[in-house]
């Protein structure tokens, strides 16, 4: 409880930083759960943020899932990764493990560029679709905004100018 952080922009979230421990292994399944339950008591909706690819953090984040967002690239290894996760979702989640309706899934295609796709240089929105099989939740253009407003800390979202920040709102 000490480790929530409140928002300052929305009085409705608050955020529970990641121990920066070297040891990725110190999380434990019992442990995390417990958090999670104890979070639950509080707030309607948890959010865990995970990094790209499987490591263990990604992999306690998702086995308590009821919904996946999967945020991916519009470049090959970038879906290659993202399907290994929706196998994941699909086989050792708590869901699977126990018989249950799989994890909810949807798809955000991230720094996409048309200019890019017509060069050939990176896949299409229906190439993603159709490798990863799972429903679009949206397209979040190719954008300087975004390294701007995370070095300054805030999010684009923020950044209603932003073509970026614009997609995230939408």
């Amino acid at each position: 409880r000490q480790a929530l952080i409140k928002d300052k922009r929305m009085e409705n979230l608050s955020v529970l930083p990641a121990s920066q421990t070297r040891d990725k292994d110190a999380l434990t399944q019992e442990g995390v759960e417990r958090v999670l339950n104890e979070l639950a008591q509080e707030f309607d909706y948890i959010v865990c943020d995970s990094p790209a690819g499987i490591e263990h953090g990604a992999m306690m984040a998702m086995y308590f899932a009821d919904e996946a967002l999967i945020v991916t690239n519009p470049e090959v290894s970038s879906v290659r990764d993202s399907d290994r996760v929706l196998g994941i979702l699909a086989s050792k989640t708590r869901h699977a493990e126990k018989n249950e309706p799989k994890v909810k899934e949807h798809l955000v295609l991230t720094r996409y560029n048309p200019k890019r796709v017509t060069a050939g240089e990176m896949l299409s929105v229906d190439d993603v679709k159709e490798i990863l099989a799972i429903p679009l939740l949206g397209v979040i253009p190719e954008s300087p905004t975004v390294l701007t407003s995370s070095n300054a800390g805030s999010p684009v979202i923020a950044d209603d100018q932003s073509e970026a920040g614009q997609a995230y709102q939408d």
